[in-house]
């Protein structure tokens, strides 16, 4: 399956996302902070990053908009996962280089179906 890069600054939530992916199948490695996803990436190479929208260090927005200033990465589809479903949060995500913003909460079904629904509209061909 894919490779998966998780930046999420809770830990519960963290384990249970990186807990449902692996059990669909998927290579998971995990962040907890934007600074750490930005540094991972460049790392792994995942095939998808889904990052929370605020963690210390760097926000998810501010990771982002690094990645994607960096030719290397820069293609990689990032997702937002946040609880901040604001249209203009879901907005700036967009500005910023995300292709979805998923909705916390979320039921681990939920989350495997849409992470599969983006990996099939985005992976490299």
């Amino acid at each position: 399956m894919a490779k998966i890069l998780i930046a999420e600054d809770e830990r519960d939530i963290r384990d249970l996302i990186t807990f449902t992916l692996k059990f669909a199948g998927h290579d998971v490695v995990a962040a907890s902070n934007g600074e750490e996803a930005y540094n991972l990436a460049q790392e792994v190479l995942p095939e998808i990053i889904l990052m929370d929208v605020r963690m210390p260090r760097m926000t998810g927005y501010e990771a982002c908009k690094a990645m994607k200033q960096i030719e290397s990465i820069r293609n990689i589809p990032v997702v937002f996962l946040s609880a901040k479903g604001q249209e203009s949060e879901v907005q700036t995500g967009l500005e910023v280089g995300a292709v979805d913003y998923i909705l916390k909460p979320f039921s681990p079904d939920q989350l495997t179906v849409r992470v599969s629904q983006l990996l099939e509209k985005y992976a490299k061909k």
